[in-house]
């Protein structure tokens, strides 16, 4: 049986942080468990190691042993005969009889739809398209602020769902899923051997060289694509130029009909009225003047980049040892370096990741009494409620007994 301080020490390594970010929980014996119970990874050196999910069937089979990537041999008998891999990926074996198992693609959607668009009507068919009638998933982002992301998750989902009836049971409100390596290692959980990320056109290679850097390490794929969804213009009229920005600074110019051009038909305008009033509360300007909401900067930096630079070049912004989230794929991470108009950054778990300033905001800690600070970073500041939670879910304990105080003599 580990001691206390064993525990204690397995709660501060980097493993626990890393399996902390990915849900996973503990075993007890250095073996961590996904949402469903199964084993998945082992502590190795401080660091989570992953079974191959395709051959582990439990603990005792896979204990120790890496992940590994598909043989070569294997690709190739794939490759040769991909009437199987059709058969197989429609549910149907070789003797006709149905399977349990999952289409063999996920194609997945992850953004911050902040206000979702009419422009996102054109993300979501690319992705359907890009589907081929297999699985899709839409997952909205969790990041909620004042400035560039004034609606909360359900919030936000319920007008999607409004706004996109087709696609209403591919958006998925999942608490879990806050940045796009978690949907990763749930799409790997699940039983998916290949992905698609749909992206636009100017997240293309962020996303591209990011989810195939750590395949293999985090969540395991034959194949990755990242898809565009078509180029995005910012100066051009229509779908192709909607962003959610141009929503948001309609929002503070109190311009409903520029925020309704925004809006897809699907939405009438008491929908659309009501999405208005949502943006406007979640950026708390209903009780203030235009001129005491944040500059534009802020709150729409694409429409801005003038004003965005400044504060860059000037070092008021996104200083070495800050922490900041990307907005596009949902990770946070402290800032080593600062490029021309770029920022490098390192997760808590040492995964590095490279993001445009515009694509950025910095966070602060609001409630220690939460395990997580921020979404996706674990509370580990010692003292706190949060670090008491977080450390008692890293080491599966669910109680404490106070022995301090128990054999001290009562006074009158």
């Amino acid at each position: 049986m580990k001691s206390f301080f064993q525990f204690f020490s397995e709660a501060q390594s980097q493993a626990s942080m890393q399996a902390s970010k990915l849900n996973l929980k503990s075993d007890g014996h250095g073996g961590w468990l996904d949402s469903r119970g199964k084993f998945v990874a082992t502590t190795e050196d401080g660091k989570l190691k992953f079974v191959d999910k395709k051959k582990a069937k439990g603990p005792e089979e896979t204990k120790g042993q890496p992940r590994a990537q598909a043989k070569p041999e294997e690709k190739e008998k794939k490759a040769k005969a991909p009437e199987d891999t059709k058969k197989k990926s429609s549910g149907e074996s070789e003797e006709g009889d149905t399977s349990e198992e999952s289409t063999e693609t996920l194609t997945v959607v992850f953004g911050r739809f902040n206000p979702p668009t009419v422009g996102h009507g054109k993300l979501l068919a690319a992705a359907k398209k890009a589907s081929e009638g297999e699985d899709l998933k839409i997952y909205p982002s969790r990041s909620q602020d004042a400035k560039k992301n004034p609606l909360d998750p359900d919030m936000k989902v319920s007008f999607m769902k409004k706004m996109f009836p087709d696609y209403s049971e591919q958006i998925i409100n999942d608490d879990d899923m806050k940045s796009i390596f978690n949907v990763l290692v749930a799409a790997d959980e699940a039983g998916y051997r290949n992905v698609n990320i749909i992206v636009g056109s100017d997240r293309q290679a962020e996303f591209e060289n990011l989810a195939t850097k750590y395949n293999g390490e985090l969540y395991n794929f034959e194949n990755i694509r990242v898809i565009s969804a078509g180029v995005r213009d910012s100066d051009a009229e229509g779908v192709e130029g909607m962003s959610a920005s141009k929503m948001r600074k309609a929002v503070v110019d109190n311009d409903f009909n520029a925020f309704r051009k925004g809006t897809p038909k699907e939405l009438d305008d008491g929908d659309t009225t009501s999405l208005f009033d949502a943006v406007r509360t979640g950026m708390k300007i209903k009780a203030k003047k235009k001129e005491e909401v944040a500059e534009l900067w802020q709150i729409a930096p694409k429409c801005d980049p003038k004003g965005l630079r400044e504060q860059y070049v000037n070092n008021l912004i996104y200083r070495i040892g800050d922490i900041v989230e990307n907005l596009n794929t949902g990770l946070v991470g402290e800032i080593i370096r600062r490029g021309t108009n770029h920022l490098i950054c390192v997760t808590e778990e040492d995964y590095m990741f490279k993001s445009w300033i515009r694509d950025v905001m910095e966070y602060t800690e609001k409630k220690m009494d939460r395990r997580m600070r921020v979404p996706g970073k674990p509370n580990t500041l010692v003292g706190t409620t949060g670090y008491l939670k977080n450390t008692m879910a890293a080491t599966g304990t669910t109680s404490i007994k106070n022995f301090i105080n128990k054999y001290k003599k009562k006074t009158k």
